[in-house]
């Protein structure tokens, strides 16, 4: 038993879960068909308390006439975002971002914001979100567009002030919040990032730089359809999207004095545009690119999404029951990726790895926590390989890792099937090995809290950062590797 680290990929993964086009999909459900956590979740929110029809949602808003666009509303069609002036922290967004970092991974938060709302508004916010660790905050995103509506309210300057000012704000209440700031990306024709000028304080003040950039994407979504007679669409050189991506990061660089983290906050190829098989062979090299470029210049990109009511997703949503997904080509193609070394986060031995039991363990998120190395001998692939949880230890909410799978273990389960890993083909034990079994312990109800004090109020300190939970003895493991009945039994 060792005392082991979880540090970051080279290219970390994150997943994209609900939008204007799908509902939220839960994390369990995710991790059966994947076998492996993302570093983070992305949820998809807007905030426009102002407006006379606040809450309700913009496709829900009745305009009197036929909707003109995807984004014919008075505010982006994302679900509200309930907290700030509502202060409802039971509802949307927060139950997701607890059940995103019980299940060990981080919250990517991106919201459309009313660009007048002043800083008292976005206090409110900051503090919303001081309880969920290292959580991090996209704002007002492709703000160097036309489409979105904050961008009807505000010109580019007020947009991008509007930018600095919440960057201000969420460092002084959150400072466990990292902004990201999705602007406009590298033009071949001019050499220069889109509205470089306007944007120039926002990507100074930014933590992490972003741009979103699809491979092929049908924008006009779900106004018409794909023909020859609409060209609301478009399909893109892999290639050229790539030196796009990665020539925005080096211009920024150049203009900002600055090296900061580069993320594609959405990435796709829709298949709408060339069919589902054309998706997942561009999403295929696009990966691949990144896994052969030595500079490893992308610190993560967001698959966008998961499931989607159009063709953006790895599932589409099943038309007869929304909450069916419909499993697309793409699927198969980024599990097989999402378990490579270079998309995986690494669990490394930690410099003191001497540990006793009972042993407190830090979680500070998916790509900073203390576990828990256990060997496991096996001379064959197992017909049965169970975690048991004893009286002691049933309230524990953990992530186990084996071999590069995942497995969630809930507060109050007692078993934890181990036997999906042995499913897969390529996983198959054909000789005597040992084996790498190891237990994290997220926060269980998906928060961090002090020790006193109201966490939204509460003085900063670690706990913004890190969350502590004791692990006071091991699970029982259970192997069998051959059938406990190996021949027929005759009914008498």
């Amino acid at each position: 038993m060792n005392k082991v680290l979880l540090t970051p990929a080279k290219c970390a993964l994150d997943m994209g879960d609900g939008s204007e086009r799908g509902l939220y999909v839960n994390q369990d459900y995710i991790l059966q068909k994947l076998g492996k956590v993302h570093r983070g979740i992305s949820l998809m929110y807007t905030y426009y308390p102002n407006d006379k029809e606040w809450p309700t949602r913009a496709c829900e808003i009745d305009l009197g006439r036929e909707s003109a666009g995807a984004w014919d509303s008075p505010y982006e069609n994302y679900f509200p975002y309930r907290g700030g002036r509502e202060g409802l922290r039971d509802g949307e967004p927060f139950n997701f971002m607890k059940e995103i970092r019980r299940h060990g991974m981080d919250v990517v938060l991106t919201i459309t914001i009313d660009p007048h709302l002043k800083e008292e508004d976005i206090i409110l916010l900051a503090k919303d979100l001081r309880p969920y660790g290292r959580l991090l905050l996209r704002v007002n995103h492709e703000c160097t567009g036309d489409w979105f509506c904050y961008t009807r309210r505000a010109t580019y300057q007020e947009i991008a002030d509007f930018f600095v000012m919440v960057c201000r704000v969420m460092h002084k209440y959150a400072p466990n919040v990292k902004m990201i700031l999705c602007a406009g990306m590298w033009q071949k024709s001019t050499g220069k990032l889109e509205m470089e000028d306007i944007f120039l304080e926002a990507h100074k003040a930014a933590d992490i730089w972003s741009g979103d950039n699809y491979l092929s994407l049908h924008w006009g979504w779900p106004n018409d359809v794909v023909s020859k007679e609409t060209a609301n669409y478009a399909r893109y050189s892999v290639a050229e999207v790539y030196e796009k991506c990665k020539m925005t990061l080096k211009r920024l660089r150049k203009i900002t004095g600055q090296d900061k983290p580069m993320v594609l906050s959405e990435l796709n190829a829709d298949g709408d545009v060339a069919g589902p098989y054309v998706q997942s062979n561009m999403m295929k090299q696009f990966m691949e690119l990144l896994q052969k470029d030595k500079e490893h210049w992308l610190s993560a990109f967001t698959f966008y999404q998961f499931r989607d009511d159009g063709r953006l997703g790895m599932e589409i949503t099943d038309p007869n029951n929304s909450e069916v997904g419909i499993e697309q080509p793409v699927m198969a193609m980024y599990r097989k990726q999402l378990h490579k070394p270079f998309f995986s986060q690494k669990i490394v031995k930690a410099e003191k790895a001497d540990i006793n039991l009972p042993a407190t363990l830090r979680w500070g998120g998916s790509e900073d926590a203390e576990g828990i190395e256990v060997p496991v001998k096996l001379n064959r692939s197992p017909v049965q390989f169970e975690l048991h949880f004893g009286k002691e230890l049933e309230s524990l909410n953990m992530m186990i890792e084996f071999e590069g799978w995942w497995f969630y273990k809930a507060p109050g389960t007692k078993v934890v099937d181990l036997m999906p890993y042995f499913y897969e083909n390529k996983n198959a034990i054909k000789k005597p090995a040992t084996c790498k079994l190891h237990y994290f312990l997220p926060p269980a109800d998906g928060m961090n809290k002090p020790k006193n004090g109201d966490p939204y109020e509460a003085k900063d300190g670690d706990w913004l950062y890190n969350y502590y939970a004791v692990l006071p003895a091991l699970p029982e493991i259970k192997i069998e590797e051959v059938p406990v009945c190996r021949g027929i039994t005759h009914l008498k």
